[in-house]
């Protein structure tokens, strides 16, 4: 059962043992959730359950290593999508949606499972995020921002949140088929307000930002659009 994002590694041997049955509980956890055990996950594999703890040492052992796999998996796609920055790139992604689901729904039984592993995977999720945003400027496709880390944070949570909450509502217990459309349906409806609000921008001007500058305490320095301003 492979999460078709990366798959297992070719041929035999105890690596594709090991990516198989990383897939396999990818695909589960993200079906079922956290609760199923291992011995679920080593019949989708084709092995047994011993071979699982023998690979990962135990339950938490395995659910870090999918942590790992899904984390590669959307900091390379987050970073090609945002150091190429041209619209052939979003409407292949586009195209392919359905492909990124499993990850997206392991991603959300995680949030909502919540606890010390979802913490662990939300803030390397974060310091991903901050090394693909940083590339994305250094490439030309990304405005620098004052504090980049604080940015990072806040599109992390706007970014995670707004999955939960979308799903929570329209069916996060569907079946794999149905989920993949209803992530293709998630993606269609925001696809538009979310590049009009990152390309254009929701306020005329800056008052309020400049407002805000002047009343906190130690404002970080300034941007290429203060410099301009001055």
């Amino acid at each position: 059962m492979a999460t078709g994002t990366g798959g297992s590694a070719g041929g035999g041997g105890e690596s594709a043992t090991v990516s198989r049955i990383r897939d396999a509980a990818v695909a589960r956890f993200a079906r079922d959730g956290f609760g199923v055990g291992l011995r679920t996950v080593a019949a989708d594999a084709g092995v047994t359950a011993g071979l699982v703890i023998h690979h990962f040492g135990s339950k938490d052992g395995l659910r870090r290593a999918c942590d790992g796999h899904v984390l590669r998996i959307l900091r390379e796609e987050k970073t090609r999508a945002l150091t190429d920055g041209t619209g052939a790139m979003l409407l292949a992604q586009m195209a392919q949606v359905e492909r990124f689901a499993p990850i997206v729904r392991y991603l959300l039984r995680s949030m909502q499972a919540g606890g010390e592993l979802a913490r662990e995977l939300v803030e390397q999720l974060i310091v991903d995020a901050e090394q693909y945003l940083s590339a994305g400027e250094a490439a030309g496709v990304l405005r620098p921002s004052r504090d980049r880390a604080a940015r990072t944070r806040y599109l992390a949570y706007q970014n995670t949140g707004s999955m939960v909450l979308w799903f929570t509502l329209h069916g996060a217990d569907a079946e794999p088929a149905e989920f993949a459309g209803l992530f293709r349906r998630y993606v269609e409806q925001l696809a538009l307000p979310a590049l009009e609000l990152f390309t254009e921008g929701l306020l005329v001007d800056r008052t309020m930002l400049d407002e805000y500058l002047m009343f906190v305490p130690d404002p970080p320095p300034a941007g290429p659009e203060d410099r301009t301003a001055s």
